[in-house]
């Protein structure tokens, strides 16, 4: 392991944004407001930690079928550290910078890019980051890349918690990707 202790731990973050329906209302964008992050031993093959870090949005409001889709109410969203806070915490408590790090599928990495601009908040991540869903597509010899619950089964593994809740569905990427790991198709492992 190298000095800081992150050559084998990855990070897998799942997040969930403001969303509507339809379009967005008038003068409302699209915001972070749960960060699910679960910490991956690659070398030991374990799911070590889960994280919740809530988000308080500024530019929009938790709408009613946000609410349905992830449980996340306005209220406790309003309870959530800012935007830049929660970036912060990621490189301090997580070695956001330092760690490789997994999402399923692009979203989250763009949610970030575009969010980080947008509040002028240093990017939290560093440059080695897994498209999960990608990845599994491949290993898996799929034609179409398939949403994470339909992984889950196509692996054999339970579903764990309520899916779209960001710390439940980082753990069962998590689980995912370790199942990549020990057949041998994990960049990292």
């Amino acid at each position: 392991m190298n000095s800081t202790g992150t050559e084998h731990l990855l990070n897998v973050v799942d997040v969930e944004a403001t969303c509507w329906p339809g379009s967005p209302p008038p003068g409302s964008v699209s915001e972070i407001i749960e960060i699910g992050l679960a910490v991956v031993d690659l070398s030991a093959g374990v799911r070590l930690a889960r994280h919740r870090v809530l988000v308080r949005p500024v530019r929009s409001d938790v709408s009613a079928f946000c609410t349905e889709l992830t449980g996340i109410t306005q209220d406790e969203a309003d309870r959530g550290l800012p935007f830049g806070e929660a970036c912060r915490l990621l490189a301090a408590e997580h070695a956001s910078g330092a760690r490789p790090w997994a999402s399923w599928g692009d979203y989250d990495r763009h949610q970030f890019t575009r969010q980080c601009g947008a509040t002028r908040t240093p990017y939290p991540f560093g440059r080695r980051h897994h498209n999960a869903k990608a990845v599994f597509t491949e290993a898996n010899g799929l034609r179409k890349r398939p949403g994470m619950a339909q992984a889950l089964e196509i692996a054999g593994l339970p579903l764990e918690g309520r899916h779209h809740r960001g710390v439940d569905d980082a753990w069962n990427i998590a689980a995912l990707v370790l199942g990549l790991v020990g057949r041998g198709e994990w960049p990292d492992a």
